[in-house]
């Protein structure tokens, strides 16, 4: 089978393979551009806001290769549609080139808490553009801390450090107002209960302090305040006047004897004009 190549002389046969090798590269080469369209362009088609699936369809139709590469998230976009491409635009490239995708998460990714009481408003308004977070209401409060945070709300509750919220969602600040100038008189709360008298404060612009729990209480909704500090008046029957802004601790209880014996503050006693007997 063998004896055309072995009759021939070493230098013959090396020869043939020589000229043979030369030919497939020469039809390598010649094949070459017609395999990878040397010398083809395209622009490539803008497919940002449609679906992977259309945007697919009308890049393979202009020669192109598609790949998803990543994820973001922007709620204001919709959902799985495509937000960045790379080549950009318009931009003149080669046929057969990968066209790389970014879309739209379907979901927004969830994103944990800091905890932002105690910091300035500046500092917690750049943490939010950071973590992909909206700032929502902000409201002021009267408080020694004047400028810092005093609560972070999501969804209008209180939510503490560490929790997780979609991205995207707003989160409303409450502010320290720092102390009024104005006085306002200390208000009476005995026998208010707790969700009247935090709304009866609220209204005074003073804040709550310590809540000390007389006995065991299942819902404060149904306790009383039997105590306040300070109280409405002096040890004279005088009003009291305080700052807003200003704490008032209160003691609270659900023993119905305790809030039947609640002491009613001494007024000021009126001096009876004195009695001139003539003669």
């Amino acid at each position: 089978m063998f004896q055309f190549i072995t009759k021939r002389s070493f230098f013959v046969n090396l020869l043939i393979a020589l000229l043979l090798g030369l030919a497939i590269v020469f039809i390598f080469f010649q094949l070459l551009d017609s395999i990878t369209q040397h010398g083809k362009y395209a622009k490539v088609p803008s497919v940002k806001g449609k679906t992977v699936e259309d945007a697919t369809k009308v890049l393979e139709a202009q020669g192109f290769r598609v790949e998803v590469q990543d994820s973001v998230y922007y709620d204001s976009l919709p959902k799985l549609s495509i937000v960045k491409q790379s080549p950009q635009p318009e931009e003149l490239v080669k046929v057969n080139r990968t066209i790389y995708l970014t879309i739209n998460r379907a979901e927004a990714p969830l994103v944990t808490l800091p905890n932002f009481v105690g910091q300035t408003y500046r500092s917690v308004q750049l943490q939010l553009n950071t973590l992909g977070l909206k700032l929502g209401d902000t409201t002021t409060r009267p408080d020694f801390a004047v400028g810092s945070v005093l609560e972070q709300l999501y969804k209008g509750v209180s939510v503490k450090p560490g929790a997780k919220i979609p991205m995207g969602s707003s989160i409303s600040l409450v502010i320290g107002g720092g102390i009024k100038q104005t006085e306002v008189s200390v208000p009476l709360l005995l026998g208010l209960t707790f969700a009247e008298a935090k709304v009866l404060l609220e209204s005074n612009d003073l804040l709550l302090g310590a809540v000390v729990v007389d006995g065991a209480i299942a819902d404060s909704a149904s306790a009383f305040v039997i105590k306040q500090n300070p109280p409405v008046r002096d040890d004279e029957g005088r009003p009291i006047r305080i700052r807003g802004g200003q704490l008032i601790d209160v003691w609270i209880s659900t023993d119905r004897s305790k809030i039947d014996s609640i002491p009613k503050p001494k007024a000021v006693m009126e001096k009876k004009p004195e009695t001139v007997n003539e003669y």
